[in-house]
């Protein structure tokens, strides 16, 4: 298998140093670049199409929540991870709009932090308890303000989501449901429409969150997808 290319952004150079270092020692990463700044973690991640950004908030000339957007808007298939000591529910809201699919804190253990690079790069979510917990709190309020008699997912909206919950990309999805990308972008604009959510990750935490989900049964799912 080859190995998880990633970019690290981050305006501290002794942090990215420790974090290098850290990830070099699991033989399946590599860090195939380093930025200080967010415009140069976006060029960087335009010419190398790394696998995984691994990118703080607090950036100069460009801050990490625009850094991710365009990262995103340019490179559809990398993803996104925050690293950062906040956890104000403004940034995790905004970084997950942004396309973000993973945010951590600086307090997490280093297996956790690579663990969660190898999570993102499969297209799963992965998040701080600390960052879930908001995430799941801000979820039950926008359920609570939605009306009772909100349209509930169709059949093939329900197999789309749990394709997605599992780590499929839109591609991935649309070749085993025999249809087109376009296709599967209409179904999760609805899912997304109807959860009231904007990405992926909220979708997933949605979804557990109101019983459309077995937890349980993800993590199976997700465990034979990533022997296979």
């Amino acid at each position: 298998m080859d190995n998880i290319s990633i970019l690290l952004a981050d305006d501290h150079v002794v942090v990215r140093e420790s974090i290098r270092k850290l990830l070099e020692e699991d033989e399946t990463l590599k860090v195939v670049a380093e930025a200080g700044d967010g415009e140069s973690a976006v060029q960087l991640a335009c010419d190398l199409q790394p696998q995984v950004v691994v990118i703080d908030i607090d950036m100069p000339k460009l801050n990490g929540i625009e850094a991710a957007r365009k990262i995103k808007g340019t490179c559809p298939n990398t993803a996104i991870l925050i690293l950062t000591a906040y956890d104000y529910e403004q940034y995790i809201l905004a970084m997950l709009e942004a396309g973000a699919t993973g945010y951590l804190l600086k307090d997490v253990c280093g297996r956790d932090l690579v663990n969660g690079i190898h999570a993102v790069a499969r297209g799963e979510p992965v998040m701080h308890p600390m960052v879930a917990i908001k995430v799941m709190k801000n979820l039950s309020q926008r359920g609570s303000q939605q009306s009772s008699e909100a349209e509930p997912l169709t059949g093939r909206e329900k197999e789309v989501l749990w394709l997605a919950a599992i780590g499929l990309k839109n591609k991935q999805i649309a070749k085993r449901l025999y249809v087109s990308v376009r296709t599967i972008e209409a179904h999760l604009g609805n899912i997304f429409s109807k959860l009231g959510v904007s990405s992926r990750t909220e979708a997933v935490l949605a979804a557990i969150e109101n019983d459309l989900i077995d937890v349980e049964e993800l993590k199976g799912a997700r465990v034979k997808i990533s022997i296979n």
